[in-house]
C-alpha cells in the first residue's frame, strides 16, 4: 500500500499546477463571509477579525498593503475583499503609521483586527504567501495559496503558504485551499506553520495537499509555546507527514478526512497532547503517533475510521499509536462542538472543503447547510492586548472600589493593581501559577468576570479556574484569559486560579459584573 500511495502522491503532483489553474472558474460569488468562528478561536475573548470597520475591496498585493496601511491605526477594523490573481509582480511594500509591509508577501505583521476574503471571480495567491507576524484577531476566508517557495529564485518568499509566528494570538482560517507540487527538494516547506508562540488559532473547511509537509506546530523540540490549536473538517490529501507535526501544546483535531497519507500523520511530540476525534483516515501510513524523536508526545482518541491504513513496528525514534490507537491522556475542550459521525466525513468534507465551495458548513449530523451568521460580526470580540476588549461586559464593573488580595506576588506588582483601571500596571504571581481575589464587605451577584492581561504577556495563562471563596465551589474553568460567563452566584470573594501557564501572567485588570 504504501508504494501505491507514493505513486499517487507523485502522479498527482505532476498534474497539481494543470488543477490549481482552474480553481478560479468554480469559485462562487461570496460577498461577506458567512458562518461563525470555531474552535480555540473563539477563546481568549473570541475572533472577530475586522468586524465594525470598513470594508475595501483589493485585486493586487500592493492594494491590500496599502488597505492595512491606510488605517487610523494598526488595530483600526478592516474587512479587505480579494478578488482576482496576487502575485509577486503586483505586491509591493507600502509605507505608514499602521502598518509593516514588504515586497512578494502578503504581510500582517504587528496589526489586529483584519479580515481577508475572497469574493466574486475568487481570490489565488500565487506562489506569495500570507505571512502573520506579532499579530492578533485575523481571519482569512475563502482563498487558494498555491506553491509558495522557501527556495528557488526569483520565486521564493518563506516557503508557508499561510506562516504564524513571534506572539500571534486569534486567528480563524477557514474555507482556503491550500496547495503544493511537491516537497523540499522542489523548493517548498509547509502549507500551515505556527511558531514562536502561536495560540488560539482554528484551521476549518480547508484543503491542504499535493504538498511533502502539512504544517507544524513549533520550529523546534525547544519551541513549545505554541498551544491551542483547532483543526476541523479539512481534507488532508497526498501529503508526505505533518499533518500536523505538534511539538508542545495542546490540539483538538476532529472530523478531518485523511487521504494518501504517505510517511507519517498527526505527530504528537515533546510534550504535545492531542484530541483525536470521529475522522477518517484512508488509504495512509502511520496516521497517529510520535516519529522522528523519543520525545514521546500524547493522545486522546474516540469515534476514528481506519480505511486502508497502515502500521510501521515500533521502534527507536518512531512510536505509532496504531493499530488501534488507545489513548495516553485526556484532553478536556472549553468550547462547544459537534461531531459529524467519522463514516459521514468524506462526504461532508468533499461538499465543504475549501475555497469556492459557498462557505457551506456541516450541522453537527452530517448534513451541510449554508449557515446565516456572519463570522465577521460574531456575538464576542477578542481581547485587544493593551487596550479595551472590544467588546466588554455591559454594567458597573463591581471591581471599582472592592478590596484585592491573592496567594503570592512578584517582586514589584500588587494586588491592588487589578482594580486600578490602569492597564500599564498588573498583578503576577511569583511563580507561574497562582491566585489573585477580588473581594467585597458585603455579598454580591457576580455572573461575568474580565480578565484583561498587560500587554506583552497575552495568552501566557493556559489553564485556570473561577472559584467561589466562600465554599471552593468552581464556577467556571477553562484555557486563555479574557471574557468568562457562569451562573449568577451571590458572594463576597471570587478567586480566579491560574493552574498552568507557559509565560509568566500579568493580570493589569480583573472586572467583575452583575
Amino acid at each position: 500500500m504504501r508504494r501505491s500511495v507514493a505513486r499517487r502522491f507523485a502522479a498527482v503532483l505532476a498534474t497539481a499546477a494543470v488543477i490549481v489553474a482552474g480553481v478560479a472558474l468554480s469559485i462562487n460569488n461570496a460577498s461577506a463571509a458567512t458562518g461563525g468562528v470555531t474552535g480555540y478561536a473563539t477563546q481568549n475573548g473570541g475572533t472577530t477579525g475586522g468586524a465594525g470597520g470598513a470594508t475595501v475591496k483589493a485585486t493586487t498585493g500592493t492594494q491590500i498593503h496599502a488597505a492595512l496601511c491606510n488605517r487610523a491605526s494598526s488595530s483600526t477594523p478592516i474587512t479587505i475583499q480579494v478578488e482576482g490573481t496576487i502575485n509577486h509582480g503586483n505586491t509591493t511594500a507600502v509605507s505608514g503609521d499602521s502598518c509593516n509591509t514588504a515586497a512578494s508577501v502578503i504581510e500582517l505583521k504587528q496589526i489586529s483586527n483584519v479580515t481577508i476574503i475572497g469574493v466574486g471571480a475568487g481570490a489565488v495567491f500565487d506562489q506569495i504567501g500570507i505571512h502573520i507576524r506579532e499579530a492578533s484577531n485575523i481571519i482569512i476566508q475563502n482563498v487558494t495559496v498555491k506553491n509558495v517557495k522557501k527556495s528557488g529564485s526569483p520565486i521564493s518568499n518563506g516557503g508557508d503558504a499561510i506562516g504564524m509566528e513571534a506572539g500571534v494570538r486569534n486567528v480563524w482560517v477557514d474555507h482556503t485551499t491550500l496547495e503544493a507540487s511537491g516537497g523540499e527538494a522542489e523548493g517548498y516547506d509547509g502549507l500551515f506553520d505556527m511558531k514562536n508562540d502561536t495560540k488560539y488559532v482554528t484551521l476549518s473547511y480547508s484543503i491542504l495537499r499535493n504538498s511533502e509537509r502539512g504544517g507544524l506546530v513549533g520550529s523546534s523540540e525547544t519551541d513549545l509555546t505554541n498551544s491551542f490549536i483547532t483543526y476541523h473538517h479539512n481534507l488532508y490529501q497526498n501529503l508526505n507527514s505533518r499533518v500536523p507535526l505538534l511539538r508542545g501544546g495542546t490540539a483538538h483535531v476532529y472530523n478531518n478526512h485523511y487521504v494518501g497519507i504517505v510517511e507519517s500523520g498527526i505527530n504528537s511530540r515533546a510534550g504535545g497532547k492531542a484530541k483525536v476525534d470521529n475522522n477518517y483516515f484512508e488509504d495512509s501510513k502511520d496516521v497517529l503517533g510520535t516519529f522522528y524523536t523519543e520525545e514521546r508526545g500524547t493522545w486522546q482518541t474516540s469515534g476514528n475510521i481506519l480505511d486502508n491504513v497502515t502500521w510501521s513496528s515500533d521502534g527507536t525514534d518512531n512510536h505509532p499509536a496504531g493499530p488501534s490507537m488507545p489513548s495516553t491522556t485526556t484532553v478536556s475542550i472549553p468550547y462547544n462542538f459537534a461531531l459529524d459521525n467519522a463514516s459521514c466525513v468524506p462526504s461532508v468534507v468533499s461538499q465543504t472543503a475549501g475555497a469556492n465551495k459557498g462557505l457551506q458548513v456541516s450541522d453537527g449530523s452530517c448534513s451541510v447547510q449554508t449557515p446565516s451568521q456572519n463570522p465577521t460580526n460574531p456575538t464576542t470580540g477578542p481581547t485587544d492586548p493593551g487596550t479595551s476588549p472590544t467588546n466588554p461586559p455591559t454594567g458597573n464593573n463591581l471591581s471599582v472600589g472592592a478590596g484585592a488580595d491573592g496567594s503570592s506576588k512578584a517582586d514589584g506588582t500588587s494586588y491592588g493593581s487589578v482594580l486600578d483601571g490602569n492597564m500599564s500596571t498588573y498583578w503576577s504571581p511569583s511563580g507561574t501559577t497562582g491566585r489573585v481575589s477580588v473581594k467585597w464587605g458585603s455579598a454580591v451577584t457576580v455572573d461575568t468576570i474580565n480578565i484583561r492581561e498587560a500587554a506583552g504577556s497575552e495568552g501566557n495563562i493556559d489553564n485556570w479556574q473561577v472559584v467561589n471563596n466562600a465554599n471552593g465551589a468552581v464556577l467556571a474553568s477553562g484555557t486563555g484569559a479574557g471574557v468568562i460567563s457562569f451562573a449568577a452566584t451571590s458572594l463576597t470573594k471570587i478567586n480566579f486560579v491560574i493552574t498552568s501557564a507557559s509565560g509568566t501572567p500579568k493580570i493589569a485588570e480583573f472586572e467583575t459584573y452583575a
